[in-house]
C-alpha cells in the first residue's frame, strides 16, 4: 500500500497533498490524540512523575481509523510541526497507533511548500526523544501547579478559579502595573512654544529650552505664574539666529518577525489580539503562505534572501537592495538559531495574491513588507536644530529633518508601543547665523505627566519575553486564558484586573511568592530548554519544582483562612452583619449561619436593580404575558419571568429611544406588534447605532440617536434608499426563509 503521512490538521493535510503524488495518502489526526485526563491528577509524583494518558472521546474515531489505515501503509510518516509540541504529537500517535519503529519515519520541515516537503521525505529522522520530554515536564508541571493549587484558591477564596505557573505571573504584571497607575500622582509642567518667520516664507515651531542662562528641562517650567512670567520676558527682540548645527543620522530596519514582535505588530498596525494573530497565521502556514509561526529565530534561509534582492530590485529599484544581505542576531533567551523567522514563502507573491480573507492578506501583507524591509539600505536623515533668541537671556530651539534616502521607509516602518513626546519639529527655510527673525505667535501649554500606560496584547507580550516568561507558543494561550478566568479584562484594548483577579494575585503573592515570582518563572523556562538540549533529566525538574512546593502547600493549607471580609448590612435571617463573598457573577452579601442560604445583591447592584426595574415596569413576558423581572446572569442583568421555573420568557433590557419602528409600521404581518428603536453597539465599534428589537424579522436601522419623528421617518426614507450589502441580503432572506417556516407550520382552516 501507499506510505501514511499523519499531520495535525485537515488544512495542512489538504495543502501537502498537492505536492505529493499517489503513492502517499495524507491525514490528520485534528490536533491532540493523548492528554492527561480531566477527572484526575494523571501524575504519580511518587513514581518520577509517570503521567497517565487518556485518548479523550472525541478522539477515539480519529485514532481507530488511524491504526486501520496505518497497518495497511508500508511506511508512516509523522509530519507534525517541527516545535516541542508537534515532536510530543508525533510521539503520542507512535504510542496511540502502536507504530513499529522500522516502518515509523519524522520529517519536519519550517514551510509548506513542495520542495521543503520533498526535501524532508527524502531526508527522514526518528523521533527526538528530548523534545518529548521537555513538553511532556512543561505539561506536567503546568498541571501540578493547576490541579494542586487551584482547589486551594477555592476553599480560600471561592470554587471555580484556577492557578497556572505562567497565567499567574501574567495577571500579576497586569495587576502590579495598575497598582503603579492607582499611586501615581500627576505633575504639573510647562512648555513655551513659539513661531518664526523669515520674510514670506512658511511659520515653523520652536521650543523655549533655556531662559537667563539656564536650561530648560521637561519639569524646568512648574505653574503658570512662572509660564507667564518667562513668555513675557521671552517676547523681548530681536530674535537672531545664534547658531545652525546640522548632522546626518540613519535609521535600521527592524528584524523578520519571530512569533513575539509578529503578534506585537499585529496588534499595533492591524489591532489583532494574540489569540487573533496565531489562528491566522496558523492558516496562512498550514495554506502554504508562510514558514512556520511559532518561532524565536530572525534568520533568513538563503534562498529567501536571494529571492528578496531580486523582488526588491524589481519593485523598488537597485538602489533598494543590498549588496550583500543583512543577518540579525537573536536577542530572546533560549532562541533556537535553527529555526528561521517568519517569512513569505515566495516573495515574489504580494498581499491580493495571497489566500484566506481580509484578515489573513493583512496580516500576510505585515510578513511581506517585514521580511522585505529589512535586506533594504538604512533611511538616511539631514537633521537641522537651529537655536533663535537673545544672547544671554532666552533660546528658542527649531529641529528639522529632511529625508536624504528613504531606503527601508519606502516599504514599511514599525510602530510604537508608546507615543513619542510631542516634538517641535517643521520644514525650516534657508536660514543662516545672525539673520533677524519675526517672531509671529508665542503660547504657554499646560501638560501633566502621565501615568505608565496599562498593557495591550503588543506590550504584555513584549513584557513576558523580556522577562524569559513562556515561549512562543505560550503567549496567546496565556492572554486567552486570564481573560476567559476573569482574572483581567480589557477595555479600549488595554488590560485591567478585576477585582477577583487582584485578589487571587494578592493571596498567591503572600503565600506562595515562588510560584508568581518573575525569575523563578524564567528559571523553569530555561531548565526546559536544557532538558530539550539533553542536559539534564525531565523528572529532576519536576522534582526540584514539586518537593518545596508540595511542603508549603500543606503549611499553607493549615494557616491561611478563608477570604472573607464584613459588612455593614443586617441580615434579614439572624440580625448579623453579613458576609460578603464571592460567587460567578461576583460579590453578593451572605447571611453569616453555614445553616442559612439567605442572599443579598451588594448595595450598589440592589441600586442598580431598583433603577431597573423601574425602567421596565412595564414590559411583559413574551411567552406568558406576565410580568418580567430584573435578573443578573454571566452576561449581566436581564429581564426573566415572573413565574420562573413554570416559564423560561426571558428578554433583553433595551435602552429604549421612546419611538416604534417605523419599517415595523409599515410591514403588514409585524404592524401590530412594531417594535422599539433602541441602542445598540456591534462588535468593536464604541459608537452606537439605533435599530429594531425585532431584528432578524426587521433589518431597520439609523446612524444618529432619533429626537424627533420626523427624524424617525427621513431615517426610513434613507433605510429604503440605502443599497443592500452582501449581508444585509443575508438577513433579509434568513427572515424570508423564517416568514416561510412560520407560515408552513400554522393550521390550515
Amino acid at each position: 500500500m501507499k506510505s501514511l503521512v499523519i499531520v495535525e490538521s485537515p488544512t495542512k493535510a489538504k495543502t501537502i497533498s498537492k505536492f505529493l503524488g499517489g503513492d502517499y495518502h495524507v491525514t490528520s489526526s485534528f490536533g491532540h490524540i493523548r492528554d492527561l485526563p480531566k477527572s484526575k491528577l494523571g501524575i504519580d509524583v511518587k513514581k518520577q512523575f509517570t503521567p497517565t494518558y487518556v485518548i479523550p472521546p472525541k478522539a477515539k474515531e480519529v485514532v481507530a481509523d488511524l491504526k486501520k489505515e496505518a497497518r495497511t501503509a508500508d511506511r508512516v510518516v509523522l509530519a507534525t510541526d517541527e516545535d516541542r509540541e508537534g515532536e510530543a504529537i508525533a510521539w503520542h500517535l507512535t504510542e496511540a497507533l502502536e507504530l513499529p519503529k522500522d516502518k515509523t519515519e519524522r520529517i519536519v520541515f519550517h514551510e509548506i511548500t513542495k520542495s521543503a516537503i520533498l526535501e524532508a521525505l527524502e531526508h527522514p529522522r526518528k523521533l527526538d526523544t528530548k523534545l518529548v520530554d521537555a513538553q511532556q515536564a512543561r505539561r506536567v508541571l503546568d498541571r501540578l501547579v493547576g490541579y494542586e493549587l487551584s482547589p486551594f484558591l477555592w476553599r480560600k477564596i471561592r470554587y471555580g478559579l484556577s492557578a497556572g505557573r505562567v497565567q499567574s505571573v501574567a495577571v500579576r504584571l497586569i495587576v502590579e502595573r495598575e497598582r503603579e497607575i492607582e499611586k501615581f500622582i500627576r505633575e504639573e509642567y510647562w512648555s513655551i512654544e513659539a513661531e518664526f518667520t523669515k520674510k514670506e516664507s512658511k511659520p515653523f515651531p520652536a521650543r523655549l529650552v533655556s531662559f537667563e542662562n539656564k536650561t530648560l528641562g521637561k519639569m524646568g517650567i512648574r505653574s503658570e505664574t512662572d509660564a507667564k512670567r518667562i513668555t513675557a520676558a521671552a517676547k523681548e527682540g530681536p530674535h537672531e539666529i545664534l547658531s545652525i548645527s546640522k548632522k546626518d543620522a540613519s535609521r535600521s530596519p527592524a528584524a523578520p518577525f519571530t512569533t513575539s514582535t509578529l503578534q506585537q505588530e499585529a496588534s499595533r498596525k492591524l489591532g489583532f489580539s494574540a489569540k487573533q494573530t496565531m489562528v491566522v497565521a496558523q492558516k496562512l502556514y498550514e495554506e502554504g503562505a508562510i514558514t512556520y509561526m511559532r518561532t524565536d529565530s530572525v534568520n533568513l534561509a538563503e534562498s529567501a534572501l536571494v529571492q528578496a534582492k531580486k523582488v526588491i530590485t524589481e519593485e523598488f529599484g537597485a538602489s533598494y537592495a543590498l549588496p550583500s544581505p543583512r543577518r540579525y542576531a537573536t536577542k530572546s533567551k533560549g532562541a533556537q538559531e535553527a529555526h528561521e523567522a517568519i517569512r513569505p514563502t515566495d516573495l515574489s507573491r504580494r498581499a491580493e495574491k495571497s489566500v484566506g480573507d481580509r484578515g489573513a492578506q493583512r496580516l500576510y501583507e505585515l510578513i511581506w513588507k517585514r521580511t522585505i524591509a529589512s535586506q533594504m539600505p538604512n533611511a538616511e536623515f539631514e537633521q537641522t536644530a537651529v537655536d533663535i533668541g537673545k544672547a544671554d537671556h532666552h533660546v528658542f530651539r527649531a529641529n528639522g529633518q529632511v529625508i536624504k534616502f528613504d531606503g527601508f521607509i519606502r516599504a514599511y516602518t514599525e510602530g510604537r508601543d508608546e507615543p513619542e513626546e510631542e516634538a517641535i519639529e517643521g520644514m525650516l527655510p534657508e536660514l543662516k547665523e545672525g539673520e533677524v527673525l519675526k517672531l509671529t505667535s508665542l503660547d504657554p501649554k499646560q501638560h501633566f505627566t502621565e501615568p505608565p500606560a496599562r498593557y495591550t496584547d503588543a506590550t504584555l507580550v513584549k513584557a513576558l519575553e523580556a522577562q524569559g516568561i513562556g515561549r512562543p507558543s505560550t503567549y496567546a494561550p496565556t492572554l486567552s486564558t486570564i481573560q476567559d478566568r476573569g482574572y483581567v479584562e480589557k477595555q479600549e484594548k488595554a488590560y485591567r484586573p478585576t477585582e477577583i483577579g487582584t485578589l487571587v494575585n494578592d493571596l498567591l503573592v503572600e503565600h506562595f511568592p515562588e510560584i508568581i515570582d518573575f525569575q523563578f518563572t524564567s528559571h523553569v523556562e530555561e531548565e526546559l530548554d536544557e532538558i530539550a538540549e539533553g542536559k539534564i533529566d525531565w523528572t529532576k525538574v519536576c522534582e526540584g519544582f514539586y518537593t518545596p512546593f508540595k511542603k508549603r502547600l500543606v503549611e499553607k493549607e493549615e494557616t491561611v483562612l478563608k477570604q472573607v471580609e464584613i459588612s455593614d448590612t443586617p441580615c434579614p435571617h439572624c440580625g448579623k452583619p453579613m458576609l460578603i463573598k464571592f460567587g460567578r457573577m461576583g460579590k453578593f452579601l451572605a447571611c453569616p449561619d453555614p445553616e442559612s442560604k439567605v442572599t443579598l445583591p451588594m448595595p450598589e447592584e440592589a441600586a442598580k436593580i431598583k433603577e431597573l426595574e423601574e425602567k421596565t415596569k412595564d414590559e411583559r413576558c413574551p411567552l406568558c404575558g406576565k410580568t418580567m423581572q430584573v435578573k443578573r446572569g454571566r452576561f449581566g442583568f436581564f429581564l426573566g419571568c415572573a413565574d420562573y421555573p413554570k416559564c423560561k420568557g426571558v428578554a433583553k433590557i433595551w435602552n429604549k429611544t421612546g419611538f416604534k419602528c417605523p419599517a415595523c409600521l409599515e410591514s403588514a404581518d409585524r404592524k401590530e406588534k412594531p417594535g422599539d428603536i433602541v441602542e445598540k453597539k456591534g462588535r468593536g465599534r464604541r459608537v452606537p447605532f439605533y435599530a429594531c428589537t425585532r431584528f432578524p424579522d426587521c433589518t431597520f436601522v439609523m446612524n444618529k440617536l432619533p429626537v424627533t419623528q420626523a427624524e424617525v421617518d427621513a431615517g426610513l426614507e434613507t433605510w429604503k434608499n440605502k443599497p443592500a450589502t452582501p449581508a444585509k441580503k443575508e438577513r433579509k432572506s434568513r427572515a424570508k426563509k423564517s416568514e416561510s417556516k412560520n407560515s408552513e407550520t400554522q393550521p390550515t382552516s
